[in-house]
């Protein structure tokens, strides 16, 4: 039998899929944190693992989905957020623009699934199936209660899930998480289908979503999940120390406002008074694709005249950032690979070609 005819379709996907396979699973398995530091990765939209000095692995908003997939509908879904919003069901054209970087079921180290709201791109049923099945202890789920909910109505135990609202504190090993009040307005009109005709989802923010201050030895962090600006973030940047804070960007779609705009990502950080921002969110969904780049030219013409004490920090999906050993820099762009490329064969000859 030829290769081709040994070829199916399903042979394709499970050869090609996820795009990055075990790679990036890895890299966080071999990370040793620095003392006084803790690691970050980017794995998509909010998604973020996060490892501390001490060996502690948080997953927060790790999401393995994907957005539409034919245009098969022509309608979005009564109640949906964005029609709620904008007032008009034409379908969405939101679809997935990055690969998936690391495999849910690969994961070997983990010690909390932590979600900062209920919506679709920011919690994972096969991470839950993987932890639930195949890893060891009792992880914790934790987030807002409608993130629990969500949670129960998969499978998972409601004794492993620890229900957060602002004010909780939950200490995961060496890092302790703090949940602080949420601005996704965008939850607060976020229905869950027929029901909500008779007004049965909570609209309480505290109910349905999060904001958290991770802290570490390496710093504290500030993941705003999918909160619009508000001025309430100046209370959370008097009352807590900021190290690198997490905001949601990108280019909102005539008749919505879902996303913080390169204005707001600056302000944010201005009012929390954090040392580094970094823009999230903007990856992912092809109809909210933004350039991060703005928000470099929007600091830099702003910057001297209004004195800002911090720097944004543009990312790569799947990329590390380890924090303060890369406090200063910028821009991240992935490992080339040549720098040490010659190290196994330091006596390789040259020869010079005219």
């Amino acid at each position: 039998m030829s290769k081709v005819d040994e070829i199916t379709r399903e042979s394709w996907i499970m050869s090609a899929f996820p795009e990055w396979g075990t790679w990036l699973n890895e890299e966080i398995e071999e990370e040793a944190v620095p003392p006084g530091n803790v690691a970050m990765w980017w794995l998509g939209c909010t998604g973020m693992w996060i490892k501390s000095a001490g060996g502690c692995n948080l997953s927060v908003d790790f999401w393995a989905g994907n957005g539409k997939r034919t245009k098969a509908g022509k309608l979005m879904a009564k109640g949906h957020q964005m029609a709620n919003m904008c007032g008009g069901r034409k379908l969405q054209p939101n679809l997935r623009a990055i690969p998936h970087v690391l495999d849910p079921f690969a994961v070997k180290q983990l010690d909390a699934v932590v979600a900062t709201h209920y919506h679709q791109d920011h919690m994972d049923p096969n991470l839950a199936a993987h932890v639930l099945r195949d890893l060891p202890g009792d992880i914790p789920f934790i987030g807002p209660l409608k993130a629990v909910e969500t949670w129960v109505g998969w499978g998972v135990p409601r004794e492993r899930c620890v229900v957060v609202r602002p004010g909780d504190t939950v200490r995961v090993k060496d890092v302790e998480l703090v949940a602080l009040d949420s601005f996704d307005r965008t939850c607060l009109v976020t229905t869950d289908g027929e029901q909500d005709i008779h007004n049965t989802c909570p609209n309480d923010m505290d109910d349905k979503a999060v904001n958290y201050l991770i802290k570490t030895s390496g710093g504290n962090i500030y993941h705003s999940g999918d909160s619009h600006y508000s001025i309430y973030f100046a209370k959370h940047g008097k009352d807590y120390d900021i190290d690198v804070a997490f905001g949601s960007y990108g280019e909102n779609p005539v008749g919505v406002a879902d996303k913080m705009t390169s204005v707001d990502v600056l302000r944010m950080a201005e009012a929390l008074r954090c040392k580094v921002v970094i823009p999230l969110h903007y990856d992912v969904w092809s109809n909210f694709a933004a350039d991060p780049g703005e928000i470099e030219l929007l600091y830099e013409l702003r910057r001297r005249r209004l004195e800002y004490r911090f720097h944004p920090f543009i990312w790569e999906v799947g990329g590390k950032y380890v924090y303060p050993q890369d406090a200063d820099k910028r821009r991240y762009h992935h490992d080339r690979g040549f720098s040490d490329c010659f190290e196994e064969e330091p006596n390789t000859p040259f020869r010079s070609i005219l």
